[in-house]
């Protein structure tokens, strides 16, 4: 594709901006911390990771959900304004440090013993089944948001209403990705998002609060100028809790790279480097523990969003970590957005997490592995099954290791013991 304009740029940036913005805003929603304070660090730590990463990789850091056990085991039920918020907040701030310190280390130690290496302990068979079910795991929730309204007792439940909103949103964005023309063609998500709120006003779905409560500015609030001038404190307990869930999402984050440069067609495993995708993702991490926001992680969501629209154009994903920030800092924007229904961004997750399991299924018919070796069946038959199957594992009180993780795990240690055979692979005749 050719070059964009700065205005074409900034739509699609805004498309990036709302395909993340409702996982990003879930994390602190669930865990205590501040939304505001968590959409700055995203985009400011986004904008990190571009520059160690040389500006290469089109990657979108969100708030991390393989954290919030973590987290929520040094917060407990305290929340913004409890007189042991601020004690528990600092704490979880020293977690975090350390645990992007752990990304740093692992990105060193990749840089001297080379990418080869790990490039040979992720081949197709594991990557493929891999990238396919981090697209599965995350179907649940968007069935849930798309199906499923809240009703007057707090209670989701099956709703007509989210059926006909959802089947709207994916007729748009469906219909304008595969017939629209230009940079229509560029826009799927951000019409299928503006025609399914426009359906929702009248069905009395979109609720305004969030708009009418929210500082213009969100710095005038002293709640959140105090989270952001706290000092951290080392403790033990809290470290011991938070930080090695980063040898987790290490493996994770190597599968979302590895997703990334299939959807852009480039080996950013190799250039850039994943020593320079883990450090960039690491001192993100640590920068937002720092302000006291939730650890960031690379995101699944807009990586299908690159794949939707076609556009893998870095500056983009700069634009949209600046329209974060400033969503971070007025309120009355970042409430809009919150306003939207969830059966808009329900229908709008089943296509990108969609895309993500058709981008594994790429990768096994680009590698043209041989379903018909039992090696191979084997491998993605124990990826599938854990990846899916198992929600998390503990492995403390305060630490475990998730379904995805352990896949990974699995399928990398079986293509290390199985032989490899001669059938591995189809071979093609070209006569």
């Amino acid at each position: 594709m050719g070059e964009k304009s700065l205005h074409k740029k900034i739509i699609l940036g805004l498309q990036h901006v709302l395909a993340m913005f409702g996982a990003t805003v879930l994390v602190p929603a669930l865990t205590g911390l501040d939304t505001s304070i968590t959409l700055f660090c995203a985009g400011t730590g986004t904008l990190l990771f571009h520059l160690i990463t040389k500006k290469k990789v089109p990657v979108f850091l969100g708030s991390s959900f393989a954290f919030m056990v973590g987290i929520t085991a040094v917060i407990g039920d305290s929340r913004i304004g409890d007189p042991d918020f601020l004690p528990k907040l600092a704490a979880v701030k020293g977690g975090l440090i350390v645990a992007g310190l752990i990304y740093a280390i692992f990105s060193i130690i990749i840089k001297l013993v080379g990418y080869e290496k790990v490039n040979n302990l992720l081949p197709p068979i594991v990557t493929g089944p891999i990238i396919i079910v981090i697209g599965l795991r995350l179907s649940a929730t968007a069935i849930n948001s798309a199906f499923y309204l809240q009703n007057d007792a707090g209670e989701m439940v099956f709703s007509l209403k989210a059926v006909l909103i959802t089947v709207i949103v994916l007729a748009t964005c469906i219909g304008i990705s595969v017939f629209a023309k230009g940079i229509y063609n560029l826009m799927p998500i951000l019409f299928a998002i503006i025609i399914g709120y426009l359906v929702c006003i009248p069905l009395g779905l979109v609720n305004l609060d969030p708009v009418k409560n929210a500082e213009f500015f969100s710095l005038m609030d002293s709640n959140i100028k105090s989270q952001l001038f706290l000092l951290p404190k080392f403790n033990l307990d809290a470290i011991l809790a938070i930080a090695p869930i980063s040898l987790v999402t290490l493996i994770e984050h190597v599968g979302d790279i590895t997703t990334n440069s299939a959807v852009c067609g480039k080996n950013f495993m190799d250039d850039p480097g994943v020593h320079r995708t883990l450090m960039g993702d690491g001192l993100a991490t640590a920068w937002a523990g720092l302000l006291g926001g939730p650890a960031n992680t690379t995101y699944s969501e807009n990586t299908g969003v690159l794949a939707v629209t076609q556009n893998y154009d870095p500056a983009v994903i700069r634009i949209a970590a600046c329209i974060a920030i400033v969503m971070g800092l007025i309120g009355k924007f970042g409430g809009f957005v919150t306003s939207i229904p969830s059966p808009v961004t329900g229908g709008i997750s089943i296509v990108l997490y969609g895309m993500i399991s058709s981008v594994g299924v790429r990768i096994l018919i680009n590698s043209r592995l041989n379903f018909g070796n039992s090696r191979n069946l084997m491998i993605a038959a124990i990826i599938f099954v854990l990846g899916i199957g198992c929600d998390s594992i503990p492995i403390t009180d305060t630490v475990s290791v998730s379904g995805l993780a352990l896949a990974a795990v699995a399928g990398i240690v079986l293509a290390i013991l199985l032989p490899v055979g001669k059938d591995d692979v189809l071979q093609i005749d070209n006569n």
